[in-house]
Parts: C-alpha cells; structure tokens; sequence
C-alpha cells in the first residue's frame, strides 16, 4: 500500500499476516556521502493505524554478532507492551509471531529482511512475538510503549516445528540457554503463559489514548544534512 508523503517523502506500508502488525518502507535519499531515510513518520503511521504511534516509554539496543538468534520473545500481557523496531546497523532476518491467544492469525508468522542500507520500520501490538537472525554483526533498536523488565519476557521455540519458522536448527548458531530451553507454542498454551488477544490492544490504547489529546507532532521530511 504506497502512499505519497509531504514533501515527497514515498512510503511503502505493508500489513504483515500478524493482524495489526505493518511493515513501513520509506523512500531513501543517497548521495555521494551515504543516505538518509525516515523508517518512522507519524503522518504514515496515523494514517494506517488511524491514531498516533504510543509515547515512548523505553528504547532497547541491541547489538548482535553474526549467526546470533534471539526469540520467539514476547511481553506478558498485562503489563503488555507495543513496539516499533527498526535495524540501525547490519542486516537480520526478523520474523514476526502471532503469539496471541484469541487472536483471528494465531500461530501465523512472517520472515522479513531488515537492512540497515535500506531502512524500514516494523510495528508489533502488544502481545505479538518476535525473532531474528543477524546475518550480519547487527543493532536492532526497539520503540517500546511501557517498561519492559526481564522477568515480563517470555520465549517460544524458533524451532518449534509446528511453527516451521524459517531459522535452521544449527548448533552453530549463538543463542542464549533460555532460548534453547523455550517451549513450543503449544505447550506455551497449555501452561498459560502466552498473551490474550483481547487484553494486548488495551495495553497500547491507554498510552496512545494521552498522545491523540496532546494531537501530532509535525514530522519533517528527511534533509540531507
């Protein structure tokens, strides 16, 4: 779904299976010293999700060597939390997981390349999981809608193979104990550790309910500086 911005600022927007969950693709200006790109705008954003993207309650970075896996992670819900991700160095392959009890894509997943040389951002609602491979020595820099503490974050297997994610099962690959241990979504079910669909919007909608009365700030399109 394209659409063109203020000052010619194109955006690509794609819903991803996981309902409620967009890729935003922007336009990317490249000169001789690099480039320069908005992977989030708010006037896109609104004008998908018909409101504004949550306050930003905590940004997360995180640095990954090549062959790292992280995930399937996902926040309890409550306290729930929204999230908006973008690759700020190196490539990954990012996999988004509709861990979402209740939820009308229950179980479906979509695999994307995220590419620091051709920015892009991905908007998660509260409750949904998410995975990635760094292809490379890698930074993926979270937009979180509320704190998020360590003991809140649950994990499924991304070899879980009911799931069939697209991650190969190589004991080479860096992965944390955790993960390795991490249960698969049906057995994540039956221990009642996975999020409710009905709850995760809520979760967003009561920050993003503050910002709608404080209106939208004015986003400018990218200058090259």
């Amino acid at each position: 779904m394209p659409r063109q911005g203020e000052g010619g600022t194109f955006v690509e927007v794609r819903e991803l299976r996981t309902a409620g969950a967009y890729l935003f693709v922007p336009r990317t200006l490249r000169d001789a010293r690099g480039h320069v790109a908005s992977p989030y705008r708010e006037e896109d954003f609104r004008a998908v999700t018909g409101g504004p993207l949550f306050p930003v309650r905590q940004a997360d970075h995180s640095r990954s060597l090549r062959g790292t896996v992280r995930g399937v992670h996902f926040t309890r819900t409550p306290p729930g939390a929204a999230s908006y991700a973008h690759c700020s160095r190196g490539r990954a392959l990012y996999v988004v997981v509709d861990v979402r009890v209740g939820s009308p894509t229950f179980g479906a997943w979509e695999s994307l390349v995220l590419d620091a040389d051709h920015p892009s951002g991905v908007y998660l609602p509260a409750g949904t999981g998410h995975a990635y491979v760094a292809l490379e020595d890698t930074v993926i820099t979270d937009l979180l809608s509320a704190p998020r503490a360590e003991e809140d974050v649950e994990a499924v297997s991304v070899h879980d193979p009911d799931l069939g994610l697209p991650i190969p099962d190589d004991p080479d690959l860096i992965m944390s104990e955790r993960d390795r241990a991490a249960v698969t979504l049906a057995e994540a079910e039956r221990r009642g550790i996975l999020p409710r669909y009905a709850p995760a919007p809520a979760a967003e909608r009561r920050p993003c309910a503050r910002a709608a009365r404080s209106g939208p700030a004015p986003v400018p399109p990218p200058v090259a500086p």
